[in-house]
């Protein structure tokens, strides 16, 4: 069997002759196993992954001078299983140093706001793990497709997320955002799914289907803003999504990638550990 490995990962980053069309949702690259090799793949680094989101934490809260942070951005059309990554990427690692915020429909008090005003509040602290299940990236995918900006509102803010995310960077905070790239058939099948099963109705959503009617204007979308947007700072990854095995491995990989480019090393005692085991023996 052909190990997974980060070059695996690493060729879905999204370049700028890049086209969405090219893309195969049903691709499995490097991914041809049964359950049981799957299982092993998947689990293989779970215990560096949890060190090193340990050693992480542990320096932001020592508040060690240069400690970073991650962001994983999640983007996708419906059913794109951006949930499953979230449950199934993250089970290794202690929730108090993850932070994920979910970005739905904006609020009336939203709206009165420029569109990172409620983003921005979300960003990860230092030695935090942050995921957006969906993002400031809506305001470039729906908004565009549904016109509810202008033409020249949705060109200012590739520009001003571009900016925002250099903002993030320079405070050594790695950004990785990944779309998962499903079939309109892939699609139809998970609708139909919740439909039939008792158990899936309260995923269901009408509107769904209102956003499907449009699939080809999203596409063209995410294209669109992926090109503009993705940089060396914030790169995008463009994941066939129609294996979710395959597409939890791919970020699983991005995560890990992230976490070992910080470099991280325990933080130092910030007291005379000596003295302080001389004072514990004599309490």
């Amino acid at each position: 069997m052909d190990k997974f490995t980060m070059d695996e990962a690493f060729q879905h980053r999204v370049g700028p002759d890049f086209s969405l069309a090219d893309v195969d949702p049903g691709s499995t690259p490097g991914f041809e196993w049964d359950k049981k090799d799957w299982e092993r793949e998947f689990h293989e680094h779970d215990d560096e992954l949890d060190e090193l989101q340990e050693k992480l934490f542990a320096n932001g809260r020592a508040k060690v001078p240069g400690t970073g942070a991650v962001l994983l951005v999640l983007q996708g059309m419906d059913t794109s299983g951006k949930g499953g990554v979230v449950r199934h990427v993250f089970r290794a690692f202690d929730p108090q140093a993850l932070k994920i915020a979910a970005f739905g429909a904006p609020t009336a008090e939203e709206r009165k706001h420029d569109f990172l005003w409620r983003v921005r509040p979300q960003e990860p602290e230092i030695g935090q793990i942050a995921v957006f299940d969906r993002s400031h990236y809506e305001d470039v995918l729906i908004q565009r497709v549904r016109q509810m900006a202008p033409p020249e509102e949705i060109e200012r803010r590739y520009g001003a997320i571009v900016d925002f995310e250099k903002e993030m960077a320079d405070r050594n905070v790695r950004i990785i955002k990944v779309m998962l790239h499903i079939s309109r058939e892939f699609q139809a099948e998970n609708l139909l799914e919740r439909l039939e099963d008792p158990e899936k109705h309260w995923k269901y959503n009408p509107g769904d289907i209102d956003e499907r009617m449009l699939w080809d204007e999203y596409q063209e979308a995410y294209e669109i803003a992926m090109t503009r947007t993705s940089t060396d700072h914030a790169p995008w990854y463009c994941i066939p999504g129609d294996n979710k095995k395959y597409a939890r491995m791919a970020v699983k990989y991005l995560v890990l990638d992230a976490l070992r480019s910080l470099d991280l090393t325990w933080p130092p005692a910030d007291v005379d550990v000596e003295a302080e085991k001389e004072r514990l023996a004599n309490s």
